[in-house]
């Protein structure tokens, strides 16, 4: 990104939604500085274990057009086609046609990438729409918002994010760690900008092209944590920016032998600042714990943000529910009652995300700076709900795969020479062996394997640590929960005064 360019004010002009083709050149022109065992990457996307994800990436954006109707709108400065996750809903209408658009990525994913590009573009939109709060502490940050948001659409660039810092004493904040500089904070301020040194966790689709750093949520202490208060986004080839990649479940196998892992491999990373320049063009937060504290909620982010994942918990439910029907038909296992009650299961979780979508588009209100936002509580209700579920979802599948899970042969074997043995012995009641195959692999990869494993990790801790999401759900809605408490409490009161009269006549 042309960061002068930015901060004249005007957002550089680009082509509009862009196609598989073009986010693969960008990719490759400027990469991001990621290591994966010990090597700098220099093509992430011919690398083996990060190649399946890029490939899928890009046909997102492919994707965006086939289905152009649904996924793109007009943009409303330059006319030209740009993703329909940028727009800034002013009805209900244009808030459920966004979800329309965002579950056609879903689909295609089975909501097994959980941070498709349109998670922070609806993160980027809540900041553009709450400029004015921004703008509060300093005007630029709020111009500095909007423009960026501009200048995403127009250029449809694909974010990583990166929110925590690293896990080493938790019972200290990060100015009292061992090092200072173990978390990201500021080292110094200059006329052209802030500079960034430490590191941050954890950014998952490092293979992107910029990353917003957000301001962390759990500052408390306005002097000591005023140097790691911060919200910028800068591109991913900055210098002195790099990605330390975890291990890899793509084990660079078939979409035959590792139809999820080959496929949607995103890939996490703990981010490293080595006294990153960040130009004030680029600032949107800025030694401001309070208003980092308050960003997310005040700017309607953290609400588009799950807006995107109930989406993507519907088309993630949906595959499960699928699944699990087909492995049940497979094998003939419909009569069994334990397998009613598991289909069950599945479908109610599904309606529920369902009807949490639908309660939060039905009940949205403009919100203060004119956006529709949708309705908080359905959402904050599906966000604590849906760590619970998945795991449960997960182990259904194992419960009805059981023993078929880890009996099936490999590719090579299903075309080697005991290929007439593989027909015999691993058909099923109502599929031959060479169909049976895939589709338990399928239910192994989604319930056992690394990728499987992941993924049941990734969504127990989503949007954080279950325990603390639950003590912020009590808390922002005490209100509600108090109204409850008190008309319990008035009828209590009847009892007790109608005893007491009772006994007084």
């Amino acid at each position: 990104m042309n960061q002068t360019a930015l901060g004249t004010g005007k957002a550089q002009s680009g082509g509009g939604a862009r196609r598989g083709a073009q986010v693969l050149e960008r990719l490759r022109t400027r990469p991001p500085t990621i290591w994966y065992r010990g090597e700098l990457v220099r093509d992430v996307t011919t690398h083996p274990a990060l190649r399946g994800g890029v490939n899928t990436l890009a046909q997102l954006y492919d994707i965006q057009w086939e289905h152009a109707d649904t996924t793109l709108f007009d943009s409303p400065t330059s006319g030209r086609k740009v993703a329909r996750s940028f727009m800034l809903p002013k009805t209900i209408e244009e808030l459920r046609s966004i979800s329309a658009a965002m579950k056609v990525w879903e689909d295609h994913t089975h909501g097994m990438m959980g941070r498709v590009p349109d998670y922070i573009n609806r993160a980027m939109s809540g900041y553009a729409a709450g400029a004015p709060y921004l703008s509060e502490a300093d005007p630029r940050f709020g111009a500095n918002a909007v423009r960026y948001h501009e200048y995403l659409r127009e250029n449809d660039l694909c974010l990583t994010h990166t929110l925590i810092p690293p896990q080493a004493n938790r019972s200290v904040n990060s100015a009292r760690q061992a090092d200072p500089f173990l978390a990201a904070r500021v080292k110094e301020e200059t006329d052209a900008g802030i500079v960034i040194r430490g590191c941050r966790m954890l950014a998952t689709l490092p293979i992107s092209d910029e990353i917003m750093v957000f301001p962390s949520t759990l500052l408390k202490n306005p002097e000591e944590d005023a140097p790691y208060a911060f919200g910028f986004s800068i591109p991913n080839d900055t210098p002195g920016l790099r990605f330390i990649c975890r291990e890899s479940v793509d084990y660079g196998r078939s979409h035959y032998a590792h139809p999820l892992g080959s496929r949607f491999e995103e890939m996490d990373a703990v981010v490293i600042f080595d006294d990153v320049h960040v130009p004030w063009e680029s600032v949107m937060i800025y030694r401001d714990v309070q208003r980092c504290n308050q960003a997310y909620a005040r700017t309607g982010a953290v609400v588009h943000m799950t807006h995107q994942v109930v989406v993507k918990n519907i088309a993630k439910t949906e595959f499960m529910l699928g699944l699990a029907h087909l492995l049940v038909d497979s094998i003939a296992a419909e009569g069994f009652q334990h397998i009613h009650e598991k289909l069950a299961e599945l479908w109610v979780n599904m309606e529920t995300m369902k009807a949490f979508l639908r309660a939060a588009e039905a009940d949205a209100q403009l919100d203060e700076w004119g956006v529709m936002r949708p309705a908080w509580n359905p959402l904050d209700a599906a966000r604590n709900l849906f760590p619970r579920l998945y795991p449960r979802m997960v182990e259904i599948i194992q419960q009805i795969g059981a023993s078929g899970l880890v009996a099936m042969p490999l590719e090579e074997d299903v075309r080697g020479p005991l290929a007439e043995d593989i027909k015999r012995y691993y058909q099923a009641a109502r599929a031959d062996a060479f169909d049976r195959i895939p589709l338990f692999r399928l239910a192994w990869d989604a319930s056992m394997s690394a990728f499987g494993s992941r993924q049941v990790l990734y969504e127990r801790f989503f949007f954080g640590d279950p325990v603390r999401m639950a003590g912020a759900l009590v808390a922002g809605h005490q209100s509600q929960i108090q109204e409850h408490a008190e008309r319990v409490r008035e009828f209590v009161r009847q009892g007790r005064d109608e005893a007491f009269a009772a006994a007084t006549r």
